[in-house]
């Protein structure tokens, strides 16, 4: 009976470490392991934090890259970007992040039919950038909107009693006026965010500051005009971009790896002509 017992136990036993061995073997990983390049879609408006309705957040954006990081099966990445811009700071915040991580694999942007403005900015630290011909890209400045409503409010017989800590708090609310201090200090903080847009497409790029200058007063380019002023690297297709992402990571014959799927929305096609760098709620 006890000899019945040792049998079974050990067929149990057998069968387990057979499972392991076989799930280690044959996981989708395993089969793929070192032939995929990951493709990763960013879509949408860009905001800091997380996104949702139409817009993509840089945080997910981060999470998608450090998933692709972490799958041993990956060995190159290549984002697929179609975005009209968005927030500064959730663009600074995925390019950092791209900066780090094209240490650890390559990272090949290919631009889809819309990557200006933030979304631009936000491709600069990857190794090589690619756009189709008709891409809209460029867009490169800073736009801060005040909507000055006090006229109106003034005419509807509305009264305003406003309560604050310090002269300037209110100062971007559509109840009042803008004076001369308060325009020049919020043209400073667009200049400044400006300098640091240029700045840094002559370091990623190589372009003298003084033709960033002259190609930033803020107009489109096609994918064909940006390859000639250096902006991207080569003009072509999402399949153009992969086999790149594959080259620079030394593979062959890869397979392509989706991190997430598509979410264009006709909400995301809208966006397409609102080109900013700063979106035109600014708090």
């Amino acid at each position: 009976m006890k000899r019945v017992s040792y049998l079974i136990i050990g067929l149990l036993i057998g069968i387990l470490i057979g499972a392991i061995i076989f799930i280690a073997l044959f996981s989708e990983e395993s089969l793929s392991l070192g032939n995929n390049v990951g493709v990763i879609y960013i879509e949408g408006q860009i905001i800091a934090g997380r996104g949702g309705d139409g817009y993509i957040g840089s945080e997910d954006i981060i999470d998608q890259i450090n998933k692709a990081l972490e799958d041993r099966s990956i060995k190159a990445i290549v984002l697929r970007i179609n975005s009209p811009g968005g927030s500064p700071a959730g663009a600074q915040e995925v390019a950092d992040v791209i900066k780090k991580a094209k240490e650890k694999k390559p990272i090949v942007v290919s631009m889809a039919d819309t990557a200006a403005s933030a979304a631009y900015y936000l491709a600069l630290p990857a190794d090589y950038i690619y756009a189709l011909p008709d891409t809209i890209t460029g867009s490169i400045g800073v736009m801060w909107v005040h909507k000055d409503e006090s006229e109106l409010i003034e005419n509807s017989g509305l009264t305003y009693t406003i309560v604050k800590s310090g002269k300037y708090k209110d100062m971007s609310a559509s109840w009042s006026k803008l004076d001369g201090w308060e325009e020049k200090y919020m043209a400073k903080i667009v200049d400044d965010s400006f300098n640091r847009f240029i700045n840094d497409i002559s370091s990623y790029r190589g372009i003298p500051i003084q033709d960033v200058k002259k190609m930033s007063d803020g107009r489109i380019y096609r994918g064909e005009e940006a390859k000639e002023l250096g902006l991207i690297d080569e003009v072509g297709t999402l399949e153009d971009a992969i086999q790149m992402a594959a080259k620079l990571a030394n593979v062959e014959n890869p397979s392509t790896k989706y991190i997430n799927k598509t979410m264009v929305t006709d909400k995301t096609q809208n966006m397409s002509n609102k080109l900013l760098w700063i979106d035109d709620t600014f708090f």
